[in-house]
């Protein structure tokens, strides 16, 4: 019988800005603006690079910055050196701009819940399920659930960065478990990855996969969540 739900964080609850908005906001930031052209050839190299935390990944990952990248999510310095390199290598020059960009996506205005993040989390409380949420981050996201409204249902935060342990290996999951009070066999695991949240049918869990789709083209993913509840 299924008593708790672990949920990853990005892609999954939330997710986070579009790279043009994202690059909007930090030349806002930075009182920078550049032309259509310019601006458009920004957010082009900024995409393949992968420069957005949250974001689509890097098509190629430099090789001078492969250790880090491996290791982004386990604290706050691998993960600043990571992207800000990535954000670099893109052809952003300007420090100051580098930086803004790096801490706007810490920021709650960075991230947007899905439609039915709200509705799942408490329709889950009000069944007497437990909540966790367990994500690969290096930096803390609760402030980012408080200022959405959705705090109130999380009962455990397992971050990589707090846990010392990256999704797909099992000790992140079995610490949720353990902070919840139960067996990994009594939680479902709802993430976006096959890869890192896959990582819990080790110990038992069942998992979900979501599609890490855009909040506009995502509605209703979770809400298969609730009937996958009343089959075990």
């Amino acid at each position: 019988m299924i008593k708790g739900v672990l949920f990853d964080f990005s892609g999954t609850l939330f997710r986070v800005e579009s790279l043009a908005h994202w690059l909007d906001a930090g030349l806002t930031a930075c009182g920078e603006r550049l032309s259509g052209d310019a601006f458009a050839h920004a957010v082009e190299r900024l995409t393949h690079h992968g420069a957005l935390p949250g974001g689509p990944g890097p098509r190629e990952v430099p090789e001078a910055l492969r250790q880090l990248w491996d290791e982004r999510d386990l604290d706050a310095e691998r993960h600043r050196a990571a992207y800000t390199g990535l954000i670099r290598a893109s052809g952003v020059t300007d420090p100051d701009l580098v930086d803004a960009l790096y801490e706007r996506h810490m920021t709650p205005e960075a991230w947007q819940p899905y439609p039915d993040a709200a509705a799942t989390l408490a329709g889950l409380s009000r069944a007497g399920l437990s909540v966790a949420v367990v994500s690969n981050i290096a930096w803390d996201p609760r402030p980012v659930f408080r200022a959405h409204g959705l705090d109130a249902w999380v009962d455990v935060f397992a971050l990589s960065f707090e846990v010392g342990v990256q999704k797909p290996e099992p000790g992140i999951f079995q610490y949720a478990c353990d902070k919840l009070g139960l067996a990994p066999e009594e939680t479902l695991m709802v993430g976006d990855d096959r890869r890192a949240d896959g990582g819990a049918f080790a110990l038992g869990a069942r998992v979900y996969f979501v599609d890490p789709l855009p909040v506009d083209q995502r509605p209703h993913g979770l809400r298969p969540v609730f009937g996958l509840l009343s089959d075990a």
